[in-house]
C-alpha cells in the first residue's frame, strides 16, 4: 500500500485530468465527424489551425512544441498535407534544414470551410455556459499546463542525473 496519499486538491486534479482525457477523446471523435466530408481528420484540422493561428510562418518543430506533441507525428501529417497541396514548405532564413510550413490557397479554403462548420457546432456546445465559467476552466487548465511545461517529470529528472 502507498504511504503517501493524494491531498484533496491532488485528488481533484486527478479527476480533472481524467475528465480532460475523456474530453479530448470525445473532441477528436466529434471533430473527425464534423470535418470528414472535407477529407480532414481532427489531427489534420488541428495542425491547420495551429498554422492559421501562428503569428508568422513556423517550423514543424515549433508547431509540435506549441501543441505539446511529438514532432514526428506533426511531420508525418504535414508531409501528407503537402502531398495533397494543402500546405507547402518555404525557406527558413534562420535555419537551412528546418523549413517553414504555410497553408496554400487550397489549404486556406479547406480550413475556412472547416471553421464555417465549427461555428454553429461550438455555439451549440457552449449553450448555457457563461463566459465566466469558461474563463475559470481556462484559468485552471492554463495553470496546470504552465506547471507541466516548467517542471520536469520524475522520469525526465532521473534521466538528467545519470
Amino acid at each position: 500500500m502507498l504511504e503517501e496519499q493524494r491531498s484533496e486538491a491532488g485528488e481533484a486534479v486527478t479527476e480533472l485530468i481524467l475528465d480532460v482525457f475523456r474530453l479530448n477523446g470525445r473532441l477528436q471523435i466529434a471533430g473527425d465527424r464534423l470535418v470528414s466530408g472535407l477529407g480532414l481528420t481532427s489531427a489534420r484540422w488541428q495542425i491547420l489551425g495551429a498554422i492559421a493561428y501562428a503569428e508568422k510562418a513556423e517550423t514543424v518543430a515549433w508547431h509540435a512544441r506549441n501543441m505539446g506533441v511529438h514532432r514526428q507525428g506533426i511531420q508525418r501529417i504535414v508531409n501528407e498535407l503537402k502531398r495533397e497541396g494543402i500546405v507547402e514548405f518555404q525557406p527558413n532564413p534562420h535555419h537551412k534544414r528546418a523549413q517553414l510550413v504555410v497553408m496554400t490557397p487550397k489549404g486556406r479554403d479547406l480550413y475556412d470551410a472547416a471553421i464555417a462548420m465549427q461555428i454553429p457546432w461550438v455555439n451549440a456546445l457552449a449553450t448555457d455556459l457563461s463566459p465566466e465559467e469558461i474563463a475559470a476552466a481556462q484559468k485552471v487548465i492554463g495553470q496546470l499546463k504552465a506547471r507541466l511545461e516548467e517542471a520536469p517529470t520524475s522520469q525526465d529528472d532521473s534521466s538528467s542525473r545519470s
